[in-house]
């Protein structure tokens, strides 16, 4: 059994939380939060992960504030559901006592079809744009944030991270990728702004540090704070590898525990961080606004462009992010077999996490733990992630198809 083997299941420490083994459940949006409440769904699905051995699971999309969502049954933090969020905690720490919960801060800027706003009458992002995703649900168009609507957002992450902390979270992962509101700022494609929010990087970068100083304050000192950043966005014009190793240089030195280096957009290209089988025909199954659907149909060939699945596919645009910082590194994309995650740790690479192979097998850790020759069973076909609005959420379809018919019909 190698080193870097014992490496990843022995116990280790993020920012100054300490962590029972270096695998931690990726943020994904699971669509298990019907009216925007955290219930049982939400709760059963992360219980099977920490359950599995996972040392930190991750509740996705946690959003800062109403208007922040992309859909109206996406959760956002507001005193009504701290009841809600504190059972989901304590009883995540009950089915595994030594686990720690993640929440993913998130806001989607001008990315948006919630018509259900409660302060604004249309979403807004850095710059006045043309919303793709809003235009089947009567949101065709963007506004452009003012600098009061700038101050807004970063009071809401704030305000979000204390009652995250309140409510029995151990860490917050603010999301500054795949073309949310953050992302928007960063990246030059979207960022057309000529005041101190646009133009230059450091420009483009002052949102985004805000909103780290501003989590940072609500949280306090010790409370690990994790990035997920855009090492592309993978269109023209958009963050390059280049200017991403910049931006995660501004996040370390703003103080960031540790950065988790992703790619592409939600709203351009996504398959970047994907990879493997399209979306649009499992998106095609389950949307049920015509409108979108005939959309999906006709541009979903070019929005979900085919990008083969190879193991570790960020690996090398990570490490050079991993040369330029000081802060702790947490790999992503890629990662579903044992070897991958032997070369992840002798890359230097303090934690790893994992999306669809937890789907998959949410035991994953104790099964990969108990037999080095375990192999996790995902085919990266992203059916999954194309039942994300579909009735109970995410699951993996090819767990179901496995069962025993008698099993299915139960379902």
């Amino acid at each position: 059994m190698s080193n870097n083997f014992d490496k990843a299941f022995s116990p280790a420490t993020l920012g100054k939380m300490p962590l029972k083994n270096r695998i931690l459940k990726a943020a994904t949006y699971e669509g298990k939060t019907p009216d925007g409440v955290p219930g049982e769904l939400l709760l059963n699905f992360h219980k099977e992960v920490v359950e599995g051995g996972t040392a930190m699971t991750t509740i996705g999309y946690c959003t800062t504030e109403s208007d922040g969502r992309i859909n109206d049954q996406m959760m956002w933090m507001h005193e009504g559901i701290r009841d809600r969020l504190v059972h989901m905690n304590s009883e995540l720490k009950k089915a595994a006592p030594d686990v720690k919960i993640s929440g993913q801060m998130t806001h989607c800027g001008n990315f948006s079809k919630n018509r259900k706003m409660q302060r604004l009458k249309r979403p807004l992002g850095p710059s006045r744009q043309f919303n793709m995703l809003g235009a089947p649900s009567g949101l065709p168009f963007a506004g452009a944030m003012t600098v009061a609507d700038i101050d807004y957002m970063v009071q809401t992450y704030h305000d979000a991270a204390l009652l995250m902390k309140e409510t029995g979270f151990d860490a917050v992962e603010i999301h500054f990728s795949h073309g949310y509101g953050i992302s928007q700022f960063i990246s030059p494609k979207t960022n057309r702004r000529s005041d101190e929010y646009g133009g230059s990087l450091a420009n483009r970068m002052r949102l985004p540090l805000r909103v780290l100083e501003a989590v940072r304050k609500a949280v306090g000192e010790d409370f690990p704070i994790l990035g997920k950043m855009g090492l592309t966005d993978g269109i023209k014009d958009g963050l390059q590898i280049d200017e991403a190793i910049e931006v995660a240089a501004m996040l370390d030195a703003g103080g960031i525990d540790a950065l988790i280096c992703s790619g592409g957009t939600s709203s351009f290209n996504p398959m970047v961080y994907f990879r493997g089988e399209t979306l649009d025909k499992g998106l095609i199954e389950v949307e049920t606004n015509p409108i979108m659907k005939l959309g999906l149909k006709l541009i979903g060939p070019k929005m979900f462009r085919y990008y083969p699945y190879e193991e570790l596919y960020f690996l090398e645009d990570a490490k050079r992010v991993r040369d330029r910082v000081n802060c702790q590194m947490i790999y992503i994309g890629g990662c579903t077999d044992v070897a991958s995650i032997e070369k992840v740790m002798a890359e230097g690479f303090d934690f790893i996490q994992m999306g669809r192979p937890l789907i998959k097998d949410p035991a994953f850790v104790k099964h990969a733990m108990a037999d080095r020759n375990y192999k996790n069973g995902c085919i990266h076909c992203n059916r999954c992630a194309s039942l994300i609005e579909a009735p109970g959420g995410v699951y993996c379809p090819l767990n179901l198809e496995e069962q025993a018919p008698e099993a299915r019909s139960s379902l």
